[in-house]
C-alpha cells in the first residue's frame, strides 16, 4: 500500500475522483478501459480526472454521467490512495455510490460488469483497483465479543450466535482467554463463519497471549502492538495467511498511516475506555483515510448513515 503522505516531488500529481458504484446485493460495477488510453483492456472502477476548482463529489457525478450516462443521487466519501504508474503519479479518491438513477450504458466504447466482490477478480485488473475490490467485501458492521466470555465455548456459543443472527464479521477481543485454550473453539468458529460467508476475527493483543502461526484466521493488530512491533515484522508477524484480513487499531492519523503501511486492509477505531469518540474526531481520522475504517459507536441506521458520509466503512460495538 502506498504512504499516502508521500508524494514524490519531481512528479505532477493527477487528481482522480473514482466511483465504487454497489448494487443491492453488494456487487460493484467495473469497467475496462478502452482502445487508446494506456492499461486498455484492464478493469477498473469509473471515474476520472478533477477539473481545476471541482469538488471529488461533483467530478465524480460529471464522470459518471458522461462515462456511463448515470445520474448519481448521492456519494460517500471513502478511501483516497495514491499509485506510481509509468504513464502518471495518480492520487485516487474512491467514493461510494449506493444510489443512481438510470442504467449504466458504456458511452467511451468500454465493456461492464457488475462484479461480486467475493469472486475471482476480473483480469486484468488495474493495480489501483486490486485493494479497493479487496475492500468492496467488507461488511458495514462488524461485532465485537463482550470482553468477559471466560473460555472457548463461551467464545464458541457467542460466535454461533451471532451468525445465526446474520452477523457478517465478528472480532473476538477477550482478555481472560488462554490462548491454548481459545484456539479450538476458534479455528471451529472460523470454519462456521466461512459457511455463512461471514469473517472471524481476532485481536491476540487483547486475549492474553499471540498463536502466532497456530491460527490461520483473520487478525486484527491494537495499535500500541503495531505501534511496539518492528516495521519490518508488523505485516510477517501478524499476518500467517496472506488471503486473510488484517486489520488494524488506530487513535490518530499517524497511527493510521503506519496501519496503511504495515499492510493492513483495514483500520479500526480505538477510544479511551469508556468513552464514545466525537464525531469531529470521527471526521478528521476518516478524511482521505488511506483505508477503510472501522468507529465505535452503537449501531442504528441514522447513526452508519453519518459514519458513511464522514468517510468510515462501518461501525464496530459489542453485542
Amino acid at each position: 500500500m502506498p504512504d499516502d503522505s508521500v508524494i514524490p516531488p519531481s512528479r505532477p500529481t493527477t487528481h482522480v475522483a473514482v466511483g465504487v458504484l454497489v448494487r443491492g446485493d453488494g456487487a460493484v460495477l467495473l469497467a475496462d478501459r478502452p482502445e487508446g488510453k494506456p492499461y486498455a483492456g484492464y478493469w477498473e472502477f469509473p471515474g476520472g480526472k478533477i477539473e481545476p476548482g471541482e469538488s471529488v463529489e461533483a467530478a465524480l457525478a460529471r464522470e459518471l454521467h458522461e462515462e456511463l450516462g448515470l445520474h448519481v443521487r448521492a456519494s460517500e466519501p471513502w478511501t483516497v490512495i495514491e499509485h506510481d504508474y509509468p504513464h502518471a503519479y495518480v492520487r485516487l479518491y474512491f467514493r461510494r455510490v449506493f444510489a443512481w438513477d438510470g442504467v449504466p450504458e458504456p458511452k467511451e466504447g468500454q465493456r461492464l460488469r457488475f462484479h461480486a466482490p467475493d469472486a475471482p477478480p476480473p483480469q486484468p485488473l488495474l493495480p489501483a483497483a486490486i485493494p479497493a475490490l479487496r475492500w468492496a467485501q467488507l461488511p458495514s458492521m462488524t461485532i465485537l465479543s463482550p470482553g468477559d466470555l471466560p473460555d472457548g465455548a463461551a467464545v464458541r456459543q457467542w460466535i454461533d450466535d451471532r451468525l445465526g443472527r446474520g452477523a457478517r464479521q465478528l472480532l473476538v477481543r477477550e482478555p481472560r482467554l488462554r490462548v491454548a485454550d481459545a484456539l479450538p473453539a476458534l479455528r471451529a468458529g472460523a470454519q462456521q463463519a466461512r459457511a455463512y460467508g461471514a469473517h472471524l476475527l481476532v485481536d491476540w493483543s487483547g486475549c492474553g497471549g499471540d498463536a502466532g502461526a497456530d491460527w490461520q484466521g483473520g487478525v486484527v493488530r491494537a495499535a500500541q502492538a503495531l505501534r511496539d512491533d518492528a516495521p519490518d515484522r508488523r505485516n510477517t508477524a501478524c499476518r500467517t495467511d496472506p488471503e486473510a484480513w488484517f486489520g488494524g487499531g488506530v487513535r490518530d492519523r499517524s497511527d493510521l498511516v503506519r496501519a496503511a503501511a504495515s499492510g493492513c486492509d483495514f483500520a479500526v477505531m480505538e477510544a479511551e475506555v469508556g468513552r464514545v469518540p466525537d464525531w469531529e474526531a470521527i471526521a478528521e481520522l476518516c478524511r482521505e483515510s488511506p483505508l477503510p475504517v472501522y468507529v465505535p459507536l452503537a449501531p442504528s441506521a441514522p447513526t452508519l448513515a453519518r459514519a458513511r458520509s464522514l468517510g468510515a466503512q462501518g461501525l464496530i460495538w459489542p453485542a
